[in-house]
């Protein structure tokens, strides 16, 4: 008798790509399916995407991991996990009746502070988790109501990713998930509802926006439309899962208080998890991917994104055609000392969010001297970077009265050897690194597995779905030295902050 051999799907539409990847019940990843997602620049620092490109990704994405399916393997669930803070403006019937805008923008700038001054800065904190910034969408539905007043007056649905996803999968009414709504900046945290006082400040009504259901909570059905799109079965269960930065802490199975996840990706992303609903400046609280508890967040816009800047804008040709440029580059990076010769790097390409919340910050090179090569620029990148990323870490462990025992590392940057000693390192901490880099789509994946009733909760399923490795020591003999390069790296956000700000103020008006 043949034994069929169940499995989920966890899909994670992030920034740039769709990653369909079928899970067992031990969390092994048994096929996928992968389609680029494209981005249009159409302005200065602005950064948009069709609707539409999301769902063509998700389909062939699907398409392929259903395609590549072993012999006797059947899908019993999906969940999504998705790009946070990119919104999409559709009608009730789902046509698009704008690009969506992606969570790099940066066009509602100066409605940071228009629309804080008017409902209170700490009242948006309270209410929203999250220190005034310009990442959530709150500020970007501000400025459209002033800039775009034919398509405000036309009150389109607002959606996330997720929420559109499994509504071309499933049809029916608007729905997400908790952690897909939680990043727009328009949710009441503590009550997990919309918040009117928010919603009423920017005169929008509850039904623009999707109805909000737990994670696990099934959202919808495969229709028989999506299945021949897809390749799924018809009726397939859809389940509530969420961004991808809550989904990647639980694929790291960041369940206990003491360990916390780092995504070393596109942005550098770590968090820790909380029982307790807890505001500061020293990170943005969102709701945990398990719908218990809530994750303190830790968030570096320009992370290995600064990397593959540095490589397009200032790479020599011999470098470019010699292989792989990064483990070129890395090999070089080795040969230096801690501090890259008096070479220091503030990574804020895109602003900075914690702890200074500052979007006119800006990147800073300073030591550089005419025997600094390009080794010498990639491993002070990495530096500031990772000094980043202790700095914060400090912070959280002394704001939140929480200590963290270790680091668990997903991302692309989790391969460099460089990156994660460095990291051991500078924080003296462990650095235990995932099997799996695609932590955020095993994320969806334990979701799923809960939804299909493999598991009696998320937690359960993200013990049994989990590991780690191997486990990077940090060395005794470099503690001295990245202390002190981490104190000097303190003093260089408040030596250039007024002149940054300066700067951009200058940039604009000579736009004006």
């Amino acid at each position: 008798m043949t034994t069929t051999t169940e499995l989920v799907i966890g899909l994670d539409s992030s920034t740039q790509s769709t990653k369909a990847i079928a899970w067992n019940r031990q969390g092994d990843a048994i096929c996928e399916g992968r389609a680029d997602i494209p981005m249009q620049n159409p302005g200065f620092e602005r950064y948009e995407q069709a609707p539409e490109d999301w769902w063509s990704a998700c389909c062939i994405a699907l398409r392929e991991c259903v395609s590549l399916l072993p012999e006797n393997c059947t899908v019993v669930g999906l969940s999504i996990s998705n790009q946070r803070e990119t919104i999409g403006f559709v009608s009730n019937d789902g046509a698009t009746l704008a690009p969506a805008i992606v969570w790099l923008d940066e066009r509602a700038r100066d409605y940071v502070k228009i629309f804080c001054d008017q409902f209170g800065a700490d009242r948006v904190h309270q209410i929203t988790g999250r220190p005034p910034d310009l990442t959530p969408c709150l500020y970007r539905i501000a400025w459209m109501k002033d800039h775009e007043p034919e398509l405000y007056a036309r009150k389109p649905i607002f959606v996330d990713v997720q929420c559109y996803l499994s509504r071309q999968l499933c049809g029916g009414r608007w729905r997400t998930g908790w952690t897909s709504a939680d990043p727009m900046g328009l949710l009441d945290m503590e009550k997990k509802q919309w918040s009117e006082p928010i919603l009423d400040a920017l005169e929008l009504s509850v039904d623009q926006f999707p109805e909000l259901v737990p994670p696990g909570e099934t959202l919808g059905n495969i229709s028989e439309a999506a299945a021949a799109l897809t390749g799924l079965p018809e009726n397939l269960p859809v389940f509530a899962a969420g961004g991808d930065g809550q989904c990647a802490g639980l694929g790291t199975n960041c369940t206990t208080p003491d360990r916390a996840y780092i995504n070393l990706g596109t942005a550098v992303v770590s968090g820790i998890w909380s029982a307790d609903y807890r505001i500061s400046t020293s990170w943005r609280t969102e709701i945990a991917a398990q719908g218990n508890g809530y994750i303190l967040e830790n968030c570096l816009r320009s992370g290995a994104h600064l990397l593959n800047w540095f490589v397009d804008m200032f790479n020599t040709s011999d470098l470019e055609h010699s292989g792989d440029v990064f483990v070129e580059l890395e090999k070089e990076a080795m040969q230096l000392p801690i501090g890259s010769e008096g070479l220091l790097i503030q990574p804020y390409w895109s602003g900075v969010m914690d702890p200074y919340w500052d979007n006119s910050a800006r990147g800073v090179i300073t030591g550089i001297g005419a025997a600094h090569t390009r080794a010498h620029i990639y491993r002070a990148i990495l530096e500031g970077i990772t000094l980043d990323q202790v700095m914060s870490t400090q912070d959280m462990e002394r704001d939140a009265n929480q200590h963290i025992s270790h680091y668990l590392a997903i991302g692309g940057g989790a391969k460099s050897k460089l990156w994660r000693q460095m990291l051991a390192d500078a924080s003296g901490k462990e650095v235990k690194i995932s099997p799996t880099v695609e932590a955020s789509a095993l994320g969806a994946g334990m979701t799923a597995a809960f939804g299909a009733g493999w598991f009696e909760s998320i937690e359960q399923a993200a013990d049994s779905m989990s590991r780690v490795s191997e486990t990077i020591t940090p060395r005794a003999e470099t503690k001295a030295a990245y202390d002190e390069l981490l104190s000097i790296y303190r003093e260089l956000y408040h030596s250039g902050a007024s002149i940054n700000q300066r700067l951009v103020a200058l940039a604009a008006a000579q736009k004006n």
